[in-house]
C-alpha cells in the first residue's frame, strides 16, 4: 500500500506537443546524457509518428491517461480461426465466446498460478474493481527478441486487459543501457547504441505482434471493448536527464539502507566480484519508471517477475516519497504484482533448449520450432504450461487433465493444444499454420503437398543439399539422390525405389527410371527427398 505521502514534490519537464498520428511511434534514438549541470537540460525530444501494427494504440507524448483508448482490435481486421489441430480440432468460436470472463484479474492470476507476490492484495482487487486500472511490464533490450521466459510478462498483461484493464508494454531503451542485476552472478556486457537501438526496435515489433494477437484471441472468446494495448519507451524521459537532475530530482529520495537490502544486492555484493556503481543504481531507474507513468499516464500497477520484486518497491517506494497528496489525489494506490519464474518440473527454467533461448522473433527461431519445443514438454508440465501460458478455460483445462489418464488417450494430445494455443498467441494464426504444415510434411510416411515456404522453413530442421539446377531438372531421381548424399550410389538408390522407399515431395516414385520435372522444383528453388519414413532431405537449387 502507499501510505504517508511525502509534502515535497518533483517538478516535470513538459513534452514538447506533437499531433498524434494514425499509426504508431518510432523509438527516440538517443543515449543518456550525464552533464554538468542539470541547467542545461533540454525539452524531451518529441517521437515522431511512423506506420505501426494495426491493433496497437499511437502513442503521443502530451497524452496523460491511457484509459479508455478504444477497443484494441477495433484497427485490425477480424481474423477467422486457426486452422483445425492435427491431434484435436479448436473449441468453435461459439464455444469459447460463451466462456464468461472474469473481472477480477487477482483471482485470475491466482488460479493459473501466475500470481507469486503482491503489495497489498486487498486494495488492488477494489482498485480493479471500481475502474479500468492502467498496467505496465517492463522489457530491457538485451538481445533483439523476447524468449519464452519473457512470454509470462506479456501473459499477465493479457489477463489484466482481458479484465477491462489497459496493458502497458515499456521497453527499456534507457534501463539497457544500464544493466538489471537482478538474478546475474556477474555484470552484464555494455551494449554500445546502436546495438541497443536494434534490439529496442526487434522487441517493440514482437510485442506489438504478440499483443495484437493477444486481442484478436480475446475477441473470439467473447472479450468485448477490451483496452488498446500501448507501447513506450523510458528513454523518452531518461534520454535528456542529467547526472545532477537526477540526483537533485530522484536520488535524493532513495535511502541506502533501503537499496542495499535489496536480495538482488545483498547477493551480489557477498560474491567474489561484487557491484558496480552502475548496477547499484538500476533498481532507481527502474522504481522512476513507475514513478513517471504513476504520475503522467496513471499507471498505477506494474508486474514482473518474482525476481523484480525488490525493483518493483522501489518503485512503490519513490510514488510514496516523491509524490505529495496533491498530486496524487484522485489516482489511488500504486501496486505491485511479481509471477513465478516458468520452470520445469526438475526445477529448469522453461524457455532454454540445447541451442540456448527459445527466441519469440520468428527471424530467430521459426514457428515450426517454436511449436515443436512445446510438443515435446513431459505429462508433467503440460497441464501447469497450460494454466499459465495459454487464455483456456479452466474447466477445459481440467477435462484435458483428467482425460490423461484414460485408457483411449492419444498420447501428445495435451503438448499438441497447448503448443498450438502458445503458436497462435505468439506467431498469429499463419504462424500457426505454417508450423502445422511443416509438422505434417515431416511427419513418417506423410503425403502432404508441400510449397516453397514450408520446405524453406525446414532447412534449419531436416539436411539440406545445394545443387545446381541442370544436376536436377531432369535428372534421373536416383541419380539426384545419389548425388546429393541421401544415398550412397545409384543402385542403393535404384533398390530403395524398387522397394517402394523413394519419394519425392512427399509423392512416392514409382519407378527406377523416374526424372526430376520442372514441376517438381518448388518454384524453381527447392525439393525435398526421402528415403523411408524418416530420413529426409531438402534440396536446395542455387
Amino acid at each position: 500500500a502507499v501510505v504517508g505521502w511525502s509534502s515535497v514534490s518533483i517538478s516535470t519537464r513538459h513534452m514538447a506537443t506533437s499531433a498524434i498520428r494514425p499509426l504508431g511511434i518510432r523509438v527516440q534514438r538517443a543515449a543518456i546524457r550525464f552533464r554538468a549541470s542539470a541547467s542545461l537540460t533540454r525539452p524531451a525530444a518529441t517521437y515522431v509518428a511512423r506506420a505501426a501494427r494495426p491493433g496497437v494504440a499511437p502513442f503521443d507524448t502530451m497524452r496523460t491517461s491511457l484509459c479508455g483508448v478504444g477497443a484494441f482490435g477495433a484497427a485490425s481486421s477480424r481474423r477467422t480461426p486457426y486452422p483445425a489441430s492435427v491431434s484435436s480440432p479448436r473449441a468453435s468460436l461459439a464455444t469459447r465466446a460463451s466462456v464468461k470472463t472474469q473481472t477480477d484479474v487477482v483471482d485470475v492470476l491466482k488460479e493459473r498460478g501466475l500470481l507469486d507476490a503482491c503489495t497489498n492484495e486487498d486494495e488492488l482487487r477494489e482498485a480493479a474493481a471500481s475502474g479500468s486500472l492502467s498496467v505496465y511490464c517492463g522489457f530491457d533490450p538485451t538481445a533483439d527478441s523476447l524468449h519464452l521466459g519473457n512470454l509470462l510478462g506479456i501473459v499477465v498483461l493479457a489477463w489484466f486487459q482481458r479484465c477491462g484493464h489497459t496493458p502497458v508494454a515499456l521497453l527499456g531503451g534507457a534501463t539497457g543501457r544500464v544493466g538489471d542485476p537482478s538474478g546475474k552472478s556477474a555484470e552484464r556486457p555494455v551494449l554500445d547504441d546502436a546495438t541497443i537501438n536494434a534490439n529496442t526496435e526487434g522487441i517493440k515489433a514482437i510485442l506489438e505482434d504478440v499483443l495484437r494477437n493477444s486481442a484478436e484471441m480475446a475477441a473470439e472468446d467473447g472479450v468485448a471493448d477490451a483496452k488498446a494495448a500501448v507501447v513506450m519507451n523510458n528513454l523518452e524521459w531518461f534520454g535528456t536527464m542529467g547526472f545532477l537532475e537526477f540526483l537533485r530530482e530522484i536520488g535524493k529520495y532513495a535511502r541506502v539502507g533501503t537499496m542495499m537490502g535489496k536480495d538482488s544486492v545483498k547477493t551480489r555484493l557477498d560474491s567474489e566480484q561484487g557491484m558496480s556503481f552502475t548496477e547499484f543504481s538500476y533498481q532507481l531507474l527502474q522504481g522512476y519508471d513507475f514513478c513517471h507513468l504513476f504520475k503522467t499516464h496513471d499507471v498505477s500497477v506494474q508486474v514482473g517477475g518474482s525476481d523484480q520484486w525488490g525493483n518493483i518497491t522501489a518503485g512503490t517506494d519513490l510514488i510514496r516519497r516523491i509524490l505529495d497528496k496533491d498530486q496524487t489525489e484522485g489516482k489511488g494506490g500504486a501496486f505491485g504484482v511479481t509471477f513465478p519464474l516458468l520452470l520445469k518440473e526438475n526445477g529448469q527454467k522453461f524457455g532454454k533448449s540445447e541451442d540456448g533461448a527459445v527466441w519469440l522473433a520468428p527471424n530467430r527461431l521459426s514457428p515450426y520450432k517454436f511449436y515443436q519445443y512445446l510438443v515435446q514438454s513431459t505429462d508433467a508440465d503440460v497441464i501447469r504450461f497450460m494454466k499459465m501460458l495459454t487464455f483456456m478455460p479452466l474447466e477445459e483445462i481440467k477435462e484435458m487433465e483428467a482425460a490423461m489418464s484414460g485408457d483411449d488417450y492419444k498420447p501428445n494430445t495435451a503438448q499438441k493444444k497447448l503448443a498450438e494455443e502458445v503458436t497462435r498467441f505468439v506467431h498469429g494464426s499463419d504462424g500457426l499454420r505454417k508450423a502445422l504444415k511443416a509438422t505434417e510434411g515431416l511427419r513418417p510416411g506423410a503425403d502432404t503437398v508441400l510449397d516453397a515456404e514450408t520446405l524453406e522453413a525446414l532447412a534449419e530442421v531436416i539436411p539440406t543439399s545445394e545443387l545446381k539446377l541442370d544436376e536436377v531438372l531432369g535428372q534421373p531421381v536416383v541419380d539426384v539422390m545419389a548425388l546429393a548424399g541421401l544415398q550412397k550410389s545409384k543402385g542403393e538408390a535404384k533398390r530403395l525405389v524398387k522397394g517402394g522407399g523413394a519419394r519425392l515431395n512427399n509423392v512416392k516414385v514409382e519407378s527406377e527410371d523416374a526424372v526430376v520435372g520442372e514441376a517438381d522444383v518448388i518454384e524453381g528453388r527447392v525439393m525435398m527427398l526421402a528415403a523411408g519414413k524418416k530420413n529426409k532431405m531438402l534440396i536446395k537449387i542455387v
